[in-house]
């Protein structure tokens, strides 16, 4: 009978490589009996550039916490992003709130076409070719969870 050796079991799951990029963060101050109670607000993406990405928002008392938090949050809501090569497979337009995004797929090499807000986003989901547009609102926040919304739909 074979022994079973827990080293060359650890060896042989891969561990998914996720990179942590801090899109925004906010001093946030909530008044009280007798004074101010300071917070800190991040949101954060999590992505492995391989079709997995995920954003969470989160407060803490300091700006490390807060992105441990978001980072954490992250990592549990993950979405899975069905990718055409280096690009989307088809148009969308998705709506969150106040937020509306226009997705078109691009031909190879033309890169992320995008605002500073979704960029970082659809890097770490892994497409490299990409028109965007965002009607509606500069709110990073909104303008995240958008993003998400509509990648959800090429599942």
């Amino acid at each position: 009978m074979a022994e079973y050796n827990k080293e060359n079991h650890k060896d042989n799951q891969k561990k998914e490589e996720l990179e942590v990029i801090t899109l925004y963060t906010n001093r946030v101050a909530k008044v009280v009996q007798g004074g101010k109670r300071m917070k800190f607000q991040a949101l954060v993406v999590v992505g492995d550039r391989n079709g997995k990405v995920g954003v969470a928002l989160a407060k803490g008392q300091d700006p490390r916490s807060a992105i441990e938090k978001a980072s954490s949050k992250a990592k549990k809501s993950l979405k899975k992003v069905a990718l055409n090569e280096t690009t989307i497979p088809f148009e969308v337009m998705e709506e969150f709130k106040s937020a509306r995004i226009f997705f078109k797929p691009a031909r190879q090499g033309t890169g992320i076409i995008s605002s500073n807000a979704i960029r970082p986003i659809l890097e770490l989901a892994g497409i490299k070719d990409i028109y965007t547009k965002i009607y509606g609102t500069n709110n990073k926040v909104t303008n995240a969870y958008c993003v998400i919304k509509a990648l959800e739909r090429f599942n």
